[in-house]
C-alpha cells in the first residue's frame, strides 16, 4: 500500500500518524494528571458554606489551608479539616468537617 506513495507523501502520512499518536497520548496524560489535582481550600469552604446557608445563616467558618493525608479502612486520600458556626435556637452551634481534597466530597461532619 505504501510502496506506490512518493517520498513526500510518506513523510506527510508519517507526520499525520505521529501527530495523532502524540495528541492521543497528550489527552490520556492530561486525564491522568487531572485525577490527582486537588481542589483549593477556599473553593471547598465556599461549597460547604453554600450548603449550610441553604438551611439558615452562618456566623463564621474556617478551613485549614494545608491538606493532610487521611486513611479510613482501605480508603486513602488527602483531606482538609474545617468548621462552621451558626445559630440554632438562639444558641451558637459549631460543626467540624472533613473534606476530600481531590473530589470536594464531604467525608465526615460532626457537631461539637
Amino acid at each position: 500500500m505504501f510502496d506506490e506513495l512518493s517520498k513526500e507523501q510518506k513523510i506527510v502520512a508519517g507526520s499525520i500518524v505521529g501527530f495523532l499518536v502524540a495528541f492521543g497520548f497528550g489527552i490520556f496524560a492530561e486525564k491522568q494528571l487531572a485525577k490527582r489535582r486537588t481542589l483549593g481550600p477556599d473553593e471547598i469552604l465556599d461549597r460547604i458554606k453554600r450548603d449550610f446557608k441553604a438551611e439558615g445563616p452562618i456566623e463564621g467558618s474556617w478551613i485549614e489551608m494545608k491538606r493532610v493525608p487521611w486513611k479510613k479502612f482501605a480508603h486513602e486520600t488527602a483531606v482538609y479539616f474545617g468548621g462552621i458556626t451558626r445559630r440554632e435556637a438562639d444558641e451558637l452551634v459549631q460543626y467540624e468537617f472533613i473534606v476530600d481534597a481531590y473530589t470536594g466530597s464531604l467525608i465526615d461532619m460532626y457537631r461539637l
